[in-house]
């Protein structure tokens, strides 16, 4: 067999460790082997670690340490965020409303199906918002959306399929104005009446009717590329996950504003502030610190870089070959990702041709690519079952280079014309 150099255009699924923090994990799982809670010497020198590396995740959001909550990746802390916050509002909900949780319909399936499951099980009422035709969610259509009973906004930072950034920083003030709203009513007009000594609920501000909305964003894209200050985005609750920036698979972080009531979705003991059961992953939670270093480090020049390769492969792509449409063009994009449509030709037969010629790409998500259904992203954004069933994403990374680039360019014309020629829609 023909040993082909391979190009892997999916860094959205997941991405190459980096050699430097490959070296971290193995440092770690050599030196650093015990348990960070336990009491002896060997225990304390890695507690001590573990508190090291979380000042480095806590620095990279603007957090104070003990908002960084360890998980084992993106989709638990997806889940711990959204069921959390259902959890503790039906503990806190005297009245027994149902509370109400927005989303949309462009979330990663670890947003949608757990608010979905949440719905079908009779526990929330929830919204799924609508993006435009670029695949946006606008601070509007939230704002619009806003009831007397919702008490969470999720949504995703950065698509997984189309790279489309949603504006949540511009979200973020609309939930912060319908709060102080709330707060205003809420608030005695006896201005002479002391201030109550306690607040109302232990462990975080009321989350019964009128009570505050906790906006949350799903930000695993968006980590290497997009603002990531919880106070700059105006966020509660940020989920991140190391494979996606060139760290360790998993682990990963969930940060939680302080005062945010959430209740832990695994018990056992007390790790992580309470509200994550289990012997902590140190090895991966170094290689996080130290694959964040990285993204740091290199971030405008990676960006720029990246983007750049984006951009030629786009044009390259558009320029040889007719009938093409990128999905989300019209929208603020990050610059890893590239969704296009290729019209009369399918996705899965594409993806296989660029395989056989040493070339990894995807139709979308990871967690679907197994599946027949077109994604639900582009179908959310009103683009045909027939188009989106022959998109590919291309997803970069820093270490894409240029001839790479060039090779996709020179080999993908030829398989378009071929399998357009087989289609029985041409």
């Amino acid at each position: 067999m023909v040993n082909l150099k391979k190009i892997y255009l999916d860094n959205a699924a997941t991405t190459l460790v980096a050699p430097e923090v490959r070296k971290i994990i193995d440092n770690v799982n050599d030196k650093y082997f015990g348990n960070p809670s336990s009491v002896h010497s060997i225990g304390q020198e890695s507690h001590r670690l573990l508190d090291e590396n979380r000042r480095k995740i806590a620095d990279f959001v603007g957090a104070n340490v003990d908002e960084i909550i360890f998980t084992s990746g993106g989709s638990e802390g997806d889940n711990l965020a959204i069921r959390g916050i259902v959890a503790e509002n039906r503990k806190q909900n005297t009245e027994n409303d149902k509370p109400h949780v927005i989303t949309s319909l462009v979330e990663h399936h670890a947003v949608l199906h757990t608010v979905q499951e949440l719905e079908k099980e009779g526990l929330i009422e929830a919204t799924y918002l609508r993006p435009t035709a670029d695949g946006i969610i606008t601070a509007d259509t939230v704002k619009e959306a806003i009831k007397d009973n919702t008490i969470l906004v999720s949504l995703i930072y950065v698509n997984n399929e189309t790279g489309v950034v949603t504006p949540i920083e511009e979200i973020g003030e609309v939930i912060q104005k319908e709060n102080s709203r709330r707060a205003a009513v809420a608030t005695p007009h006896n201005l002479l009446l002391p201030p109550p000594l306690t607040p109302p609920q232990a462990g975080g501000e009321s989350l019964g009717r009128g009570g505050k909305i906790y906006f949350h964003s799903d930000a695993v894209q968006a980590a290497e590329w997009e603002e990531m200050n919880a106070d700059k985005l105006k966020i509660d609750l940020l989920t991140f996950t190391a494979h996606k920036f060139h760290g360790p698979k998993g682990v990963g972080a969930l940060y939680i504003r302080k005062g945010t009531p959430i209740k832990p979705q695994i018990t056992g003991g007390s790790q992580e502030f309470g509200k994550r059961a289990g012997t902590e992953n140190l090895a991966g939670i170094a290689g996080m610190a130290g694959a964040i270093t990285q993204v740091k480090s290199q971030e405008s020049k990676v960006k720029s870089q990246v983007e750049s390769l984006r951009d030629k492969l786009e044009q390259g792509i558009v320029d040889s070959i007719p009938d093409v449409i990128i999905n989300g063009k019209g929208a603020k994009r990050a610059p890893h990702v590239s969704n296009i449509s290729f019209i009369n030709a399918e996705g899965e037969a594409i993806i296989l041709n660029l395989d056989f010629l040493g070339i990894a790409v995807s139709s979308g998500s990871a967690c679907t690519s197994r599946s027949l259904e077109p994604s639900h992203v582009l179908t959310a954004m009103g683009i045909p079952p027939e188009k989106a069933h022959g998109s590919i994403r291309f997803s970069l990374s820093r270490y894409t280079t240029e001839p790479e680039i060039d090779k996709v360019l020179e080999v993908l014309p030829p398989i378009i014309k071929k399998l357009r020629e087989m289609s029985p829609f041409k």
